[in-house]
């Protein structure tokens, strides 16, 4: 049995429309795929892989068994939102996967999307409250990801807790930033109504810092848990960068969200009928290419500074560890020019405007290991892209030093400006903004962690 690779809607289809571009799979195809778990004495995948710790192995069993209460029942035990994860994490755990080491690994995300998808549609997944109140109070301060994970937790230890978001609902990017048509946003706003029945007050609109002083929660609560991400972009500071047309790859993908879900009566940035070019060659700079697309943009391009990543695992990432290779999305498979080595010199303008970008090759050196290191420019490879739309997608830098509520609490910052935590204020840091830019599953991860 080999694995599926034909989970995506046509493109044709998928792209005139904003809902979730994976097909889905029948319960049989499913249940055959996980048969090829192998059953291994270590599993890797639970181990090694998955930083929830999911019980991988027992799921499939239970699967390919058609025991789908059994497989939620193990899912549930140590994922607290699988329907997030089973729709945006890169699966890790497959990586690992002991079939790497002589074919293609076990599909583990399709299987976790149908057990909770089966759960909720069975009416498996009930509120949870704790069985008993412990009197002590958390303040949460941020919604996404990390801080919504260390709300379930707490509230499920007796805590009382008190979510604090300054956006107008909760989510973080799994609303703001993640496209529709990767999650659909109806998951969240049912996980939230879940929480809420569970006990969990949300305070959104509220800017802990501006509106509500940081201080003053640690005063009112027993304990403050800080879950606010890494809300500076890096940005490129070359000469151009203030043309018109030149922006965070966040604002179209939030305003995009935003319009989508009622919050704005049409999206900010659009790029209807515009040639696209996207700088940065991550996820966040896929979910652009996926959202040019669907608004109709005449041309999209994405480069990258770093070199083409090879086909295949690169022997610096040998198994189990996340390999280093080229990856193609389904925004990718829609329609996208892919160019790496090109570092972006200036923003070209007309007229106030953007027009392109000056890009130059550059050459990298590698380390032994086969690691890219430094890079130098090529002589005489300058050339101008052709753009009316520049997105910047080259990821997170941290948490600002004059954040406010890094001062009003006196808090410690790593050299690369992550927030580090106070244990004896009770005054704890989970997520991105402990640990820099990462992914949903370990800003989870994280936030099930915290140690109160």
């Amino acid at each position: 049995m080999q694995r599926i690779h034909d989970i995506y809607r046509p493109v044709e289809e998928r792209t005139r429309d904003w809902r979730e571009v994976e097909r889905p799979l029948a319960d049989g195809e499913i249940r055959e795929q996980v048969a090829r778990c192998m059953n291994c004495g270590q599993p890797f995948c639970h181990g090694a892989g998955c930083p929830l710790g999911n019980l991988v192995p027992d799921q499939n069993r239970a699967v390919a068994q058609g025991d789908w209460r059994r497989a939620w029942e193990l899912l549930s035990r140590r994922s607290d939102f699988p329907e997030f994860t089973s729709r945006v994490c890169p699966a890790l755990c497959e990586a690992s996967c002991v079939h790497q080491l002589d074919e293609e690994s076990v599909m583990v995300r399709q299987s976790e999307k149908r057990i909770v998808d089966t759960a909720f549609e069975r009416g498996w997944v009930v509120p949870r409250p704790p069985a008993a109140e412990n009197g002590r109070r958390a303040a949460v301060v941020g919604a996404g990801p990390a801080g919504l994970s260390a709300a379930v937790t707490l509230r499920r230890r007796g805590w009382a807790v008190t979510v604090f978001e300054r956006r107008a609902d909760i989510g973080g990017l799994l609303r703001y930033g993640i496209p529709c048509f990767k999650l659909d946003k109806a998951l969240v706003d049912r996980r939230r109504a879940i929480l809420e029945a569970e006990g969990v007050r949300f305070e959104t609109g509220v800017e802990v810092g501006t509106d509500v002083s940081a201080a003053w929660l640690a005063r009112r609560f027993d304990a403050v848990v800080l879950a606010i991400g890494t809300p500076a972009a890096r940005d490129l500071p070359i000469p151009g960068r203030d043309l018109e047309g030149v922006h965070f790859a966040l604002e179209l993908l939030e305003g995009q969200n935003r319009f989508l879900t009622g919050e704005l009566p049409a999206p900010p940035i659009d790029a209807g009928g515009k040639k696209v070019l996207v700088i940065g060659g991550g996820d966040t700079g896929s979910d652009c290419v996926g959202t040019a697309r669907r608004q109709g943009a005449a041309s999209v391009a994405q480069i990258e500074i770093m070199p083409r990543p090879p086909a295949e695992r690169d022997p610096s990432t040998p198994w189990p560890l996340w390999p280093y290779m080229l990856r193609t999305s389904s925004s990718h498979l829609e329609g996208c020019e892919r160019r790496w080595n090109l570092s972006s010199v200036r923003f070209v303008g007309e007229g106030g405007r953007v027009a392109g970008v000056e890009v130059e090759t550059v050459e990298w050196e590698f380390s032994p290991e086969g690691r890219p290191l430094r890079f130098h420019p090529v002589p005489g490879t300058r050339e101008t892209i052709p753009a009316d739309l520049v997105l910047l997608a080259m990821g997170f830098t941290g948490v600002p030093k004059d954040h406010p509520i890094v001062a009003q609490l006196g808090l410690a910052q790593t050299p690369r400006t992550a927030l580090v935590s106070d244990p004896a204020r009770n005054i704890h840091c989970v997520g991105d903004c402990a640990s820099g830019a990462s992914l949903v599953v370990r800003a989870l991860a994280s936030g099930k962690s915290v140690p109160l």
